[in-house]
């Protein structure tokens, strides 16, 4: 096995999740990328090659647990130690009470929620056992892994016609907490954010410019800065780490 030190970005789409794998690319991690398919990652890992970094990409249904291991296992086996994981699958698909069906209300909570569980649990059980293997870390030194959490508005609270998606990304929230109170122990960081806000997408620029026009004021979050919090999620000392973190435009609502 290489010892490339890995971070692993599940979900590395166009905004958070391509900025985030960018940025650890360019502290000198070989960097890791899923996607559904695996088309739509080459402009990403394209961009990180041409700024010199290292990135690979894997088509992968992160709700398909037989898949999830295989990656995991692959990654380790011929990549490197993931380091840092960063769970960054949305699944918001705003619908009615009245007219959402159970197919689609549980395909939410298996993207927003399942994948979290298989990808973690996969990638704390290497994490794991290589803290096992080494004396436990200090108070105040570096852990032993990062598991980052990307949690949103829902997280916190359910809008009318969010009942899928907060439901999943409430769920998610449980489920880095509970993490984070058994392998924090162990040396390993485990955290959620909460992005509570319109990213600057092709989405939104396309479809409400309105809402994008805010940016020059400040009220569409970078998805480069983000990245650069997640960043400092991961150089945080075990004596002084976050759990949960939000970001939010200075003129979004509490």
């Amino acid at each position: 096995m290489s010892i490339s030190k890995v971070c692993l970005v599940i979900g590395a789409g166009d905004a958070t999740g391509g900025a985030v794998a960018k940025r650890f690319a360019r502290e000198g991690f070989t960097v890791c990328v899923t996607r559904r398919t695996l088309e739509k990652l080459q402009p990403l890992l394209d961009q990180i090659h041409q700024s010199g970094g290292v990135a690979f990409g894997f088509a992968s249904d992160a709700r398909k647990e037989d898949e999830v291991i295989a990656l995991i296992e692959h990654i380790e086996s011929n990549i490197g130690s993931i380091e840092v994981m960063v769970f960054n699958i949305g699944a918001n698909s705003p619908s009615s009470i009245l007219t959402e069906t159970a197919r689609r209300y549980t395909k939410m909570w298996e993207m927003a929620c399942l994948a979290g569980f298989l990808n973690g649990r996969e990638v704390a059980k290497r994490m794991v056992t290589r803290a096992t293997h080494n004396e436990p870390p200090i108070v105040g030194t570096s852990q032993k892994g990062t598991l980052i959490f990307t949690g949103a508005t829902a997280s916190l609270r359910g809008s009318a016609n969010f009942a899928g998606f907060s439901g999943g990304k409430m769920a998610l929230r449980a489920l880095a907490q509970s993490m984070a109170r058994e392998l924090g122990p162990m040396g390993i960081h485990v955290a959620h954010t909460i992005i509570d806000g319109v990213i600057d997408t092709e989405f939104i620029r396309t479809l409400f410019p309105e809402r994008y026009a805010l940016k020059d004021q400040g009220g569409v979050l970078n998805p480069d800065h983000i990245a650069d919090a997640y960043w400092m999620l991961h150089q945080q000392p075990r004596d002084a780490w976050t759990h949960e973190l939000d970001l939010r435009p200075y003129m979004e609502k509490f």
